[in-house]
């Protein structure tokens, strides 16, 4: 009776780990990235469209925030899409960068 209650747990174990997933991150909406200007968008701009980013950073001496969600798949392919905004010293957006990393791309 107890084997087939350690057969029974693994077997439930096992089909939990294979059709599981998990998430890291922060989304973002690539529509709204896409209408970034850089010289104009300001950080409160960046804050009001994404809310708070996922991380924060120094590159190159200016001020970055990454907005990033990655999946995992046990099994498929995993995702994941990224935004990078770096602002200078007054909160000027920089430079951006969106990576997509998504089934299909």
């Amino acid at each position: 009776m107890m084997t087939r209650h350690i057969f029974l747990f693994v077997l439930i174990a096992s089909m939990a780990v294979m059709s599981g997933c998990g998430s890291v991150g922060k989304d973002f909406d690539i529509e709204a990235a896409q209408t970034i200007q850089k010289g104009k968008t300001t950080r409160t701009d960046i804050k009001q469209m994404f809310g708070s980013p996922f991380k924060t950073g120094v590159q190159n001496g200016n001020p970055v925030w990454v907005y990033e969600k990655n999946v995992y798949r046990a099994v498929g392919k995993d995702s994941s899409k990224s935004l990078i905004v770096e602002f200078d010293h007054k909160g000027v957006v920089t430079g951006y960068q969106i990576m997509v990393d998504e089934p299909g791309n």
